[in-house]
């Protein structure tokens, strides 16, 4: 376990093992000291590394156990460098977490170790409430499942011309079942004047229907659950404003701009568009293709506003695991299996989404050449590195971009494309000749 010949670059480092019920740190790389999870302990270990003139600690992230003693690190003032595991196991013996402890220590002392990325204390918060929102839109979802089949088994159609039954049409429909309402013609009269005026009939077809007792017991159910998550929501909403508020009080007023909310789910945040500017140095984000004011909170609770923390846009994707992954012995090149999955990675691939199902926007021509050559996998995950190039871009050295529109865009691949095969053409002593 021993590095020779390498040289110590951090004289005061220490090495610290997380377990769910130990801790193990070592100091110098030889000795090992072992503390328990509680806070009481954990406070001692603070104290322990502070008498020991601990500067910077190497720790893996395990899970979220790493959290707690990160917090309480951090605010004594020690540099901490949270590092991948897969960075730092190869250790030449049995692995223990003896061992690992020491290890940790003798690799970050001597400069080896890469610190991961974490956000300021503020963003973490951001991303706890962001994340836990997004539990409850998903858990939501689940119940409007729910509802639908317990529709279904009362074979009542409400969704054949109704697109969404979670809308105030087909809530005020729900409720009145609830409250003991039959009348298929009373019910549609619950209806938008617009739906009402287009599918009267229709509607009142689809409310005829089984209202058996164990199945409006099933939708009860279905519709309490959704209303809790929906107020879980609003109240994650609040909080966001609040914390909001709190970090851009003291920055500079955004420029006008116009806001651009998503179809579904957005936050119940006041001043949200002007906020998310405000982080971003003024710079409105949303005029990138695919991104809402939405899609730009989730990335600021994930990212952070300083993206600097990537040297290059190529760093930035391969964080995201939207970068292309090889294996290349010598002359021989094979796909890696290990494939990096993050949140952030993932908000950029529902972006991609949105672009594969635009009419208008350019990157939609990209991804349509992409999906009839590898499929709509690759082509999705290369429009959200393509996104991501341009977030990046936009976001550290203000890069304008205009949506030159799809029709435009093919007009340019097009002339590209018949100068590369004249080229080819003359290259064969050929000439290319129009049909």
């Amino acid at each position: 376990m021993s590095i020779s010949g390498l040289p110590i670059i951090r004289s005061n480092a220490a090495g610290i093992d997380i377990g769910t019920e130990k801790m193990h740190v070592s100091v110098d790389g030889e000795t090992v000291k072992v503390f328990s999870t509680y806070t009481e302990s954990l406070a001692e270990l603070v104290k322990y590394l502070q008498s020991s003139k601990i500067t910077s600690v190497a720790m893996e992230a395990t899970g979220v156990l790493w959290l707690p003693l990160h917090d309480m690190i951090e605010s004594v003032g020690i540099e901490i460098y949270l590092v991948n595991g897969l960075h730092a196991k190869n250790i030449g013996d049995h692995k223990t977490d003896f061992r690992d402890s020491r290890w940790l220590q003798k690799i970050h002392s001597c400069g080896l170790l890469r610190a991961s990325f974490v956000p300021k204390d503020a963003i973490r918060e951001l991303r706890t409430y962001m994340r836990q929102r997004e539990n409850h839109v998903d858990s939501s979802s689940t119940c409007i499942q729910r509802m639908q089949r317990a529709f279904e088994l009362m074979n009542i159609k409400l969704h054949n011309v109704i697109s969404d039954i979670k809308g105030v049409s087909g809530i005020k429909i729900i409720e009145a079942i609830l409250s003991g309402e039959r009348d298929a013609k009373k019910l549609s009269n619950l209806c938008d004047t617009r739906i009402k005026s287009k599918k009267q009939l229709e509607v009142i077809s689809s409310l005829i229907g089984n209202y058996k007792s164990e199945y409006i017991f099933l939708l009860e159910q279905s519709y309490e659950e959704y209303k809790f998550f929906q107020k879980q929501i609003l109240d994650c909403d609040k909080r966001i404003e609040i914390l909001l508020s709190e970090i851009t009080r003291q920055l500079p007023a955004p420029p006008e701009s116009n806001p651009n909310p998503a179809r579904h789910n957005q936050p119940k945040i006041q001043n949200l568009h002007s906020q998310l500017v405000q982080l971003n140095g003024g710079k409105n984000a949303v005029i990138l293709p695919g991104f809402c004011d939405k899609t730009i909170l989730k990335l600021v609770s994930e990212l952070g506003t300083d993206l600097s923390r990537w040297p290059t846009y190529k760093h930035f994707v391969s964080y995201l695991g939207l970068s292309p992954r090889m294996n290349q012995s010598g002359k021989s090149k094979k796909r890696g299996k290990w494939k990096i999955k993050t949140l952030a990675g993932q908000i950029f691939r529902e972006s991609a989404l949105s672009i594969a199902n635009s009419k208008h926007l350019a990157l939609k021509g990209f991804y349509n050449r992409l999906k009839s050559k590898h499929g709509h996998k690759v082509a999705i995950k290369a429009t959200a590195r393509k996104l991501a190039v341009l977030y990046y871009l936009f976001l550290t050295k203000g890069l304008e971009y205009v949506e030159i529109g799809l029709k435009q865009y093919e007009e340019s691949y097009k002339k590209n494309l018949i100068r590369i095969l004249n080229k080819k053409a003359s290259n064969l002593g050929m000439k290319l000749v129009s049909a």
